[in-house]
């Protein structure tokens, strides 16, 4: 049996190359936009059995509680901050809720490491994550809004603002989920941390503002969930004041993509631990 060198071969781990460099240069990194479709949709095809039920407990639980509320409040601004408010919740429970605790779990089970080997810019996969589980909320948000019209006779003809509320809120509450996953030491308090997060946007998304106390609304006002639902609300007037929508609907990618640079700044500060 004759020996060949492994330098003579032209894939062998000691091949030598001609220009006389020892060590063989790395490809170059994964480009922003097409890593974030990959992650997307790799975070999309794993999610989609395990979060249809958890969707479907979501619009469950909105349409029960405009149910509830459909006994306190007869129309009028009221009904419109709850229809809006329901529908939001949607959002809130997937983008910011589980969100939460699917990077927290991912922490500490010490997945982090295998997206930090990948050659994808942090903010792919952060973006990825954010946008498949933003996406599951599509069909929960418009069903809870369309029944949430019918039950308190809203108009329908400006659904379509959802088009833009559901990716700007979803946004805002799937970077701060994220963040508050990847931020928190353990996986229990991201879990605890998403739902109370969830709570405050049941809370003070649901209910009328009129019925609050001022410093309640205060708080209102610091919940990112808060301008997709005014957006949202203010569609259902005979003439709707699209200068305030659009101001609520700015407001909501401001702070979607500040929470989503912190949330990159989060996974950075993991991935490196």
């Amino acid at each position: 049996m004759s020996v060949v060198p492994a330098g003579v071969l032209p894939g062998g781990a000691l091949a030598v190359e001609e220009d006389g460099r020892g060590a063989a240069e790395l490809g170059p990194r994964a480009r922003m936009w097409p890593a974030l479709v990959a992650v997307y949709r790799a975070q999309l095809s794993r999610a989609r059995v395990a979060r249809i039920p958890l969707l479907f407990v979501a619009t469950f639980q909105s349409i029960g509680i405009m149910i509830l509320m459909r006994g306190v409040v007869d129309g009028g601004g009221e009904a419109e901050s709850v229809v809006a408010g329901a529908s939001v919740l949607v959002v809130a429970f997937v983008a910011l809720n589980l969100l939460a605790q699917y990077f927290g779990q991912l922490r500490a089970s010490g997945g982090l490491d295998h997206y930090a080997t990948l050659p994808v810019p942090p903010a792919s996969v952060v973006l990825g994550a954010a946008g498949a589980y933003a996406s599951f909320t599509v069909p929960g948000t418009v069903v809870t809004a369309v029944f949430g019209c019918v039950l308190f006779g809203l108009p329908l003809a400006h659904l379509w603002v959802l088009v833009a509320v559901i990716p700007l809120a979803g946004a805002a509450l799937a970077g701060l989920g994220a963040a508050l996953g990847l931020l928190a030491p353990r996986p229990e308090l991201a879990t605890l941390l998403g739902q109370l997060g969830m709570s405050a946007a049941l809370l003070l998304g649901v209910l009328p503002a009129d019925r609050m106390p001022e410093v309640v609304r205060l708080a209102r006002d610091l919940l990112p969930s808060t301008y997709g639902v005014e957006a949202f609300a203010r569609t259902f007037g005979a003439h709707p004041d699209w200068a305030f929508v659009a101001g609520d609907l700015a407001v909501c990618a401001g702070v979607g993509v500040a929470s989503l640079a912190v949330a990159t700044w989060a996974y950075r500060r993991a991935a490196v631990r």
